[in-house]
């Protein structure tokens, strides 16, 4: 099979190399899947980059997929053959991803596509899909509350949006850098959009809330954003971290313990059982109904990988970029 593959870290122009290799057999309770698209995410670029260890002595990158089954292998029923699937954690604590002809992972990790659903979208759920939906049902969920979802046109950003809305948030504020990216943040569903470069956020939101702040916030950069939420929850407000640049965080103890502030962390590669089936649930309903609106900044062909990690690596893109493998 066609792979894309690196064995040691570094820039995606000098470690990514392209390989002829056997097309793998499925083991005790997996699913060979025939990739069709295979999603690039931040997390697959700074691994490549060497954020981390390498794993394995050859890594093929890339967590998110979609395909179709074409082979079982034992334990696994038969009638998944020819389904069509979207994948999660691929290439996460295992060294084949997605960016070839051809996957074997454990069954559960291929969850149906539904038929209203592109190949395309189904390469963006197993990250920014999952990372939202879980940041929006967490801990009894956003039902009642008010809501700012940092980066609202991003990967992840984008689908909060429309999920804090979806799922009962009596307000959605979303910060965004540009008029683009707030038209955007505006038809996922958000009540009101503020341009964190032109603007000042905290005052905004201040205006929009009445004074009272927002409940929860869905952060993608604690450490640069960090100072600023606190200053625009409420008292007992919770922020949701799923992501945070590498510089040390800068939070006010006294700040966090006046106002009751709860600091909530997750990485979506860990998600509990129970966890990631809620999450998974309500995506599959969403998915059939065709009730998502999905941000795919580009499509690529596998050969143009390494400037699809270029890409992603220099931020920029507005929204999600797959890469076409097979039909």
């Amino acid at each position: 099979m066609k792979a894309w593959h690196y064995d040691k870290t570094g820039s995606a122009a000098d470690v990514l190399t392209r390989s002829d290799l056997p097309t793998p057999e499925p083991g005790p309770g997996e699913v060979r899947v025939r990739i069709a698209w295979s999603g690039v995410n931040p997390s697959d670029v700074k691994s490549r980059g060497g954020t981390r260890p390498m794993p394995f002595a050859r890594v093929i990158p890339h967590s998110d997929g979609s395909g179709t089954i074409d082979a079982v292998g034992p334990g696994v029923a038969p009638g998944r053959l020819g389904e069509r699937v979207w994948l999660w954690n691929a290439a996460w604590g295992r060294c084949d991803g997605t960016a070839a002809e051809y996957c074997c992972l454990p069954a559960a990790q291929a969850v149906p596509l539904p038929d209203a659903a592109s190949g395309e979208a189904g390469a963006c759920m197993g990250i920014p899909a999952l990372t939202a939906m879980h940041a929006v049902l967490m801990d009894n969920g956003v039902a009642g509350k008010r809501v700012l979802v940092a980066g609202g046109a991003g990967a992840v950003g984008h689908y909060a949006v429309q999920l804090a809305s979806r799922f009962g948030a009596a307000q959605v504020i979303s910060t965004v850098s540009s008029a683009p990216k707030a038209r955007l943040a505006y038809e996922a569903g958000a009540d009101h959009v503020i341009d964190y470069k032109t603007e000042p956020v905290a005052e905004r939101v201040a205006e929009f809330t009445q004074g009272r702040g927002v409940d929860r916030v869905i952060e993608l950069d604690l450490a640069a954003n960090g100072p600023m939420d606190l200053e625009l929850l409420s008292r007992g407000g919770e922020i949701v971290a799923y992501g945070s640049s590498p510089r040390p965080l800068d939070l006010t103890f006294f700040t966090m313990l006046s106002k009751n502030i709860q600091l909530k962390f997750f990485i979506v590669y860990h998600l509990e059982p129970a966890d990631r089936a809620r999450a998974t649930d309500a995506l599959q309903r969403l998915l059939a109904r065709g009730e998502l609106q999905h941000n795919i900044a580009a499509r690529m062909p596998l050969e143009a990988i390494a400037a699809a990690h270029e890409a992603v690596e220099g931020g920029r893109l507005v929204g999600n970029l797959v890469l076409q493998v097979g039909g």
